[in-house]
């Protein structure tokens, strides 16, 4: 165990190897720690968006085609109506195994020279030093990379934020052979379902509702035609449960301390920017580490934000409104260029000062849409 470095990265999921990675990127001396062993796992839709494709590329990080299924794009659903878009530009998104995606991120880590320390509690920090029990490290920076109950946020003094909108997601896999390579978003009165491919035997089913209560067996009798397909299926993993909330920090660092990922602040998870969102951060993360202003950090994580914030806002607005979801499918359906580029705009190629004609469109249409039958 070294006994001083240039980072100590505290939480070694994705989001912490990311910043790990990127930081060996800039010759930065790294030291990142985790209570567990990986492969790491966590509830969530298992889905990278193109643009979270593009980061991890940028990373060094290869996620092959073996190792997980293409997404071409995005289908909203109700029990009355379909409907679908591309990702624009040819780009595309995967479906990865969040196991899988955390092995080969490892890997990538320790190739780079990065010290893993897996099983290895952290159980304080200091002006310039993290401690484990009784041995610490000397270091210049330190990252909180510890998820949204992050210890770290909590000791650097950063845990003022706004919240909105807490939901509860569980997520199983199912043996079955896929039948889209689409991410499905399947929209209930009191849940919203998803769909990906993950292998070519196994797809990803995950819920995400307000009611605490309400589990994915329960929530799937919501969804008949994803139920259809899924009956007499094998789960394959046992069912895991996470919170999901919109969550904005105040700051996301204080002297030598920067928060990245969960900890830094969350995204709902219905808008599948999580990962994606962290990978850039990551970058920035290690541009400011390298030139010593993490006030430019602040600037740029705040950036990143917005849009992933305002897309989950926007499609939550959805949430527990039966009639308003099937009039705003209908348009879409009516309409298909206006989903094409709320999806361009999603995925970060399309600016929004485009949509201004579209919403004019989306709005005609929601008045004109017939009614959901009673």
């Amino acid at each position: 165990m070294a006994d001083s470095t240039d980072v100590f990265v505290i939480g070694g999921g994705p989001a912490g190897l990311a910043v790990a990675i990127a930081a060996r990127q800039q010759g930065l001396r790294v030291v990142l720690a985790d209570g567990a062993r990986p492969p790491i796992d966590k509830a969530c839709g298992e889905a990278l968006l193109p643009e979270a494709v593009t980061a991890l590329e940028g990373l060094g990080v290869c996620v092959s085609h073996a190792d997980a299924r293409p997404l071409l794009g995005v289908r909203f659903l109700t029990s009355e109506v379909s409907v679908e878009a591309p990702f624009p530009s040819r780009s595309y998104g995967l479906s990865v195994r969040r196991t899988t995606l955390h092995s080969i991120m490892t890997e990538r880590a320790a190739a780079l020279g990065a010290d893993l320390l897996w099983q290895s509690a952290v159980t304080g920090i200091s002006a310039d030093r993290v401690h484990m029990g009784k041995r610490s490290i000397r270091t210049q920076w330190i990252v909180g990379a510890d998820g949204a109950n992050s210890r770290v946020r909590r000791w650097a003094g950063l845990n003022a934020h706004s919240r909105t909108g807490q939901r509860y997601a569980f997520r199983r896999h199912y043996r079955v052979a896929p039948w889209t390579d689409h991410m499905e978003i399947y929209w209930g009165k009191r849940s919203q379902g998803y769909a990906t491919a993950v292998s070519d035997n196994q797809v990803c089913v995950a819920v995400a509702s307000r009611d605490s209560e309400l589990r994915l067996e329960e929530s799937l009798t919501s969804f008949p035609e994803l139920a259809a397909r899924l009956r007499g299926a094998e789960p394959t993993s046992a069912e895991r449960g996470s919170v999901s909330a919109n969550r904005k920090l105040r700051r996301v660092w204080r002297r030598n301390i920067a928060l990245i990922g969960d900890a830094s602040g969350t995204v709902d998870a219905i808008t599948g920017d999580g990962l994606g969102l962290s990978f850039s951060q990551a970058v920035v993360l290690a541009d400011s580490l390298t030139s010593g202003d993490l006030a430019r950090y602040q600037v740029e994580h705040r950036r990143l934000a917005v849009r992933p914030l305002w897309m989950a806002r926007l499609m939550l607005s959805l949430d527990g409104r039966p009639s308003f979801q099937h009039r705003t499918l209908q348009t879409f359906r009516k309409h298909p260029e206006v989903f094409r580029r709320l999806l361009a705009l999603h995925v970060g190629t399309l600016s929004p000062f485009h949509l201004a004609l579209d919403g004019l469109t989306l709005g005609w249409g929601l008045l004109t849409a017939d009614c959901i039958p009673q």
